[in-house]
């Protein structure tokens, strides 16, 4: 790091932190965020890829965090249109869970909180109804015994490259952000931090800056004591959510939120073309959260959950990839892990008004556009010269579309790309959206794309991932900045490796 002074280090490159690296950066601070590991290597890319308002928080009352999510939703619609894509979701009734008139009045109140947090402005998804689970298309691969439903809308996600293009965008506007780095410590000097930030390989450096943002997710509790020397009584709970991936069960791109005997739901939903998403589980853990894993427990849980909607049973012999994230809650004192708030709080300590450092406590992935925002309102004491919110706004990197629908921006790649697979066009731009044609700049043929790895990934993908995406490892790419390790064979992800250390070795 060259670095020297900053007004903002943000530590924690999950898409929280990120969030508040690019407002800030839009705003004229000069920022850095650091990251221990990968951008999205923990929480942010282990999520049920959804963009929602969250109809179970109804339940718990949460009618300002569900009113603040269904309006984000919109928001994310548009900044953010080759990754945040409209879906509809298809609940089965089943009598001896929750009562017709229940599902009726949550679903009455998810439609229209969303109109009252956009104060009037239309709501572009269409709204919610009962539909027939006999007839094509909702009845295929279920049980015959599912007779009625609701149907309502919500969004899903790619998790990692909504952190991706944040970053991509904060960098834009001036932000350093540096990967594989930690903030090992920071004491207050003089009225400013003094961070000790220590680097892969063991490079240590000193940065000295106005403010710190503690984003580190399920490590923020002890950053904030340890690492900044902060007592506080705030604690974090941290909970797991663990999900499997199945060959398709079902035909079409509507997801299902399902009832389950624990009062919980569970999703299934369409997921890399030939796959099944299902998921979550909330399991309360301790110790360290650093590599979470599935347990069988919760594996036989999500297949049974399944199965019961299913004409044909989901087994855990099915199963070809699981993860787990840990979600960093706010603790709220519930003994529940279902029941904890998925709101956030932000604590902000400083010291005669100065050196302040703000600490992020839970959150979810729907709301980190608008938590960024509160965060630098709460900073802005801090920084009188902070320009004014605009992130609602301005278009993500990929999703400038120029007016135009994505699928127009799709077939003008296509076109103007005749010589390269539609299906290797069309993985491009899901993942890449309008920077596809500057990745595939003077490559009109298959060779041009460099070695073939499989699973839509190309060697010049790859190059661009490491020049303008932080990548450094086979993981970093199989597995986050694309899900291509899921279609790939164990040679085949062998070579993506092979690739990263002969880069190293170069």
């Amino acid at each position: 790091m060259s670095m020297e002074a900053c007004d903002l280090l943000v530590i924690g490159g999950g898409i929280n932190g990120m969030g508040i690296a690019r407002d800030a950066a839009g705003r004229g601070l000069s920022v850095v965020l650091v990251e221990k590991e990968d951008l999205a290597s923990q929480t942010s890319s282990w999520s049920s890829k959804l963009i929602h308002g969250g109809l179970r928080y109804l339940e718990q009352y949460e009618f300002r965090l569900v009113a603040e999510s269904l309006a984000e939703r919109e928001v994310l619609l548009s900044i953010a249109g080759h990754l945040v894509w409209p879906a509809r979701f298809i609940m089965p009734h089943v009598p001896e869970l929750r009562p017709r008139w229940m599902i009726r009045t949550g679903l009455f109140l998810y439609d229209h909180l969303g109109r009252f947090a956009l104060r009037g402005r239309a709501v572009s998804l269409p709204g919610s109804h009962g539909v027939s689970l006999a007839e094509p298309p909702y009845n295929a691969g279920l049980n015959p015994a599912m007779r009625h439903g609701f149907i309502y809308s919500d969004c899903r996600v790619d998790d990692a490259r909504l952190v991706l293009a944040n970053a991509m965008d904060a960098a834009q506007r001036g932000a350093h952000i540096f990967v594989r780095t930690t903030c090992e410590s920071a004491r207050r000097e003089n009225g400013a931090w003094i961070a000790t930030l220590v680097a892969e390989g063991g490079a240590r450096t000193e940065l000295r800056t106005r403010a710190i943002v503690n984003a580190a997710g399920p490590w923020v509790k002890s950053m904030l004591n340890q690492g900044l020397g902060q007592p506080s009584r705030d604690n974090v709970r941290l909970v797991k959510g663990s999900h499997i991936v199945v060959p398709r069960v079902y035909t079409g791109e509507h997801a299902f939120i399902l009832q389950n005997d624990d009062q919980r739901v569970v999703f299934m939903i369409p997921y890399e073309g030939a796959y099944t998403l299902i998921g979550t589980t909330d399991v309360a853990i301790d110790g360290d959260p650093h590599d979470p894993q599935a347990s069988a427990g919760e594996i036989e849980y999500l297949c049974r959950a399944a199965s019961r909607y299913l004409a044909r049973p989901v087994v855990p012999a099915d199963v070809v990839w699981n993860y787990a994230g840990v979600r960093p809650l706010y603790d709220d004192g519930s003994n529940d892990p279902s029941s904890i708030t998925r709101d956030y709080t932000l604590r902000v300590d400083d010291l005669e008004g100065r050196a302040v450092a703000l600490s992020v406590f839970g959150g979810k992935l729907t709301t980190y556009r608008k938590l960024a925002e509160h965060a630098l309102q709460k900073l802005r004491p801090y920084f009188p010269e902070m320009k004014a919110p605009w992130t609602d706004r301005a278009p993500l990197p990929g999703s400038d579309f120029g007016g135009l629908a994505p699928a127009v921006v799709l077939g003008n790649l296509q076109a103007a790309y005749p010589n390269l697979p539609a299906s290797l066009l069309a993985a491009l731009f899901r993942r890449h959206g309008a920077l596809a044609a500057e990745l595939l700049a003077g490559a009109h043929t298959v060779a041009d794309m460099g070695e073939d790895f499989g699973g839509m990934l190309t060697e010049r993908e790859l190059g661009w991932m490491v020049a303008r995406e932080w990548a450094r490892r086979a993981e970093d790419v199989l597995w986050r900045r694309s899900k291509a390790g899921l279609h790939m064979s164990p040679a085949q992800r062998a070579r993506v490796a092979d690739w990263f250390a002969r880069r190293a070795t170069a």
